[in-house]
């Protein structure tokens, strides 16, 4: 869907007769409103009319039956081999996603072939030493298709950097942090491009920053944080090629991928290119990076708005509005992760059944919130899980303010013509949040649950018992986007009730309020919530709420000095209830990190830190 149905436009209105497409007018340039246009014009004049004649000829639901993406012949001898090693090696310090992220020293029918021939005992292992030799001569370790890369524009100790950090031990540690850059510096090694289909590894065209530890490819939402960071750190050109990199994926693919790996094509996670582009935009004024990511933010915009990601909802005076949620094209294990997933799933008989459950577990990590009671029907039940049925409320604020990144960046770019649309677009998504999320006498806005179904194409009515009343994080996201921080009135509010919550803990904000076991649950805290709260209230301009804000970030940058002093080490995520590193989910907490190196740098960015505050350790 294209802005401008979003917004209620008709067809006839954005093909009017004021709009020419005529090659041979304009000495051979397309010509737009009577006038010939440069590159970024033409595309952003063509593409949402062609996304519009696209959508006028389809409908706005979900098809018939739900997209599922096809499994590489790789990706399927990795799984057989990744359900090998667990079953020779025990699950002591065994993770999955290791065996996934190998390449091939040869080709796929060699390997699989000698593979079938190790020798296996009666129920079908193998030897530790038959398994461990045959990885050494036919498999490379997973790091082995990376390189590890200078980032040109790194140097020791920026000019400008954090000039508000006066406190001598947090200036040595912030630098420490910044150095981190060099380490999680990556760029791909010529055998991914050169033989792809021996790799999981996709061949991006520029270098990156990994998260770290296991995680030793670039993943899409951690990017805008990594951005945040590398701009406190004056280093443009590596944010830059970040950028880069994702416009990559979603050219090649039709939308950015979870991560760059061949297993995670099947979904998405939450969209927040504009908002790097925007980000990096602020800082350089590089409108060449905007002509260049225009069609992927159009493109991008589509694909959350469309199909199955779309849901309509009709308010109590018969309005109808057009919200989206998470829904992966996958029915099957996560290949990452397929051993997990087969044993969660082993006792449900129900083909169906278990399509559905894969379904909504690949679903649950498209989200970002990989696992939390959030999208469990009973908290707690991991088998409950429903994430499908659930419009998230942060998922469309992000949407919303994609909308404002791309009418700001079209304006930028002298296009006011989309720059108009997607202005509508954005009030028609605000009046959609304010009506289906926002619940007034909690202060907070709250998930809605979807009717049991599949498809979004009738429509469902809105029931405010629908809206999921438990406390998290996410409920104060909003507040992160302009229409909702400017509201002085709603503001006052949501501070009062953020600060009522239970949520803001002496270590920092708590995802929720449920000790579930789950990583995204009490009392795990992580970087990107921290930071998208801590800056709605900033720029809410109200004294009352930058006081929070300060309070909140203050914590969060005690907690992060103090592990880090104690175990030399950025972690992914943090205890807030006891000031230590998380822990909780399918795997044990990773370090490096680098949307945490990120939210520090612009905490200490934003609110710097005087000689005479204490910073603990």
């Amino acid at each position: 869907m294209v802005p401008g149905r979003k917004a209620g436009f008709q067809l006839s209105q954005l093909l009017d007769s004021k709009s020419e497409l005529d090659p041979f007018k304009g000495n051979g340039k397309l010509m737009v409103m009577g006038q010939p246009n440069n590159l970024l014009q033409i595309l952003s004049f063509i593409l949402p009319r062609l996304l519009l004649l696209e959508s006028a000829m389809t409908t706005t639901s979900a098809p018939s039956t739900s997209p599922v993406y096809s499994k590489t012949p790789l990706l399927s001898f990795l799984e057989r081999l990744q359900e090998t090693a667990l079953a020779t090696l025990g699950t002591k310090d065994f993770d999955a996603k290791f065996y996934i992220d190998m390449s091939l020293r040869f080709p796929l029918p060699v390997v699989e072939n000698v593979f079938d021939c190790l020798p296996r005992s009666a129920d079908g292992t193998v030897s530790p030493s038959d398994l461990e030799g045959f990885i050494a001569k036919y498999l490379g370790a997973p790091e082995e298709d990376l390189v590890v890369v200078e980032p040109p524009d790194y140097v020791p100790e920026p000019e400008g950097f954090l000039p508000k950090v006066k406190h001598p031990a947090v200036r040595a540690w912030a630098l420490e942090v910044h150095a981190l850059w060099r380490n999680l510096s990556r760029a791909v090694s010529g055998s991914v491009r050169d033989q792809p289909d021996l790799h999981t590894l996709l061949p991006l065209p520029e270098r990156f920053i990994i998260p770290g530890s296991r995680f030793r490819e670039v993943y899409y939402w951690d990017s805008y944080w990594v951005i945040r960071g590398l701009l406190a750190s004056k280093m443009y050109e590596t944010a830059k090629g970040i950028v880069i990199n994702l416009i990559y994926l979603m050219e090649k693919y039709g939308h950015i991928l979870n991560g760059a790996r061949s297993y995670y094509t099947n979904r998405s996670q939450p969209p927040l290119l504009s908002a790097m582009v925007r980000a990096i935009y602020s800082c350089t004024h590089d409108i060449g990076l905007v002509q260049k990511t225009f069609p992927a933010l159009l493109k991008e915009h589509e694909f959350w708005n469309s199909g199955i990601h779309q849901v309509v909802v009709h308010d109590a005076q018969a309005e109808s509005h057009y919200l989206s949620r998470y829904y992966a094209m996958w029915d099957k294990p996560r290949p990452e992760s397929s051993t997990i997933d087969k044993k969660l799933a082993s006792n449900i008989t129900d083909g169906y059944e278990k399509q559905q459950f894969y379904r909504e577990v690949a679903s649950t990590a498209e989200s970002g919130w990989d696992f939390s009671s959030r999208w469990m029907r009973k908290p707690g039940d991991i088998m409950t899980l429903a994430t499908t049925s659930i419009l998230p409320v942060d998922l469309n604020t992000y949407i919303l303010g994609m909308e404002l990144d791309i009418s700001f960046l079209a304006k930028a770019s002298g296009n006011h013509g989309i720059a108009d649309q997607f202005l509508e677009a954005s009030k028609a998504q605000e009046k959609a949040i304010r009506a289906i999320f926002w619940n007034e006498k909690e202060g907070q806005w709250f998930d809605y649950w979807l009717d049991n179904c599949s498809s979004g194409k009738e429509g469902q009515n809105f029931e405010s018992g629908k809206q999921n009343q438990a406390v998290f994080c996410s409920n104060f996201i909003p507040l992160w986007i302009e229409p909702f921080n400017s509201d002085e009135k709603l503001v006052e509010t949501v501070v009062g009730s953020l600060r009522s919550s239970g949520l803001v803990l002496d270590a920092g904000i708590t995802t929720s309020l449920t000790n579930s076991g789950q990583q995204w649950d009490f009392p795990n805290g992580w970087p990107p919530v921290h930071h998208m709260i801590v800056e709605g209230l900033v720029l809410s301009g109200s004294d009352e709420a930058r006081l929070l804000a300060e309070q909140i970030a203050v914590s969060w940058i005690r907690t992060n000095y103090a592990v880090y002093k104690k175990m030399g080490v950025m972690h992914e995520k943090y205890d807030v209830k006891c000031g230590d590193y998380g822990g909780g989910g399918e795997y044990v907490s990773q370090t490096g990190f680098g949307w945490t190196n990120g939210v520090v740098l612009a905490f200490l960015e934003e609110f710097g830190w005087p000689h005479d505050r204490d910073i603990g350790g």
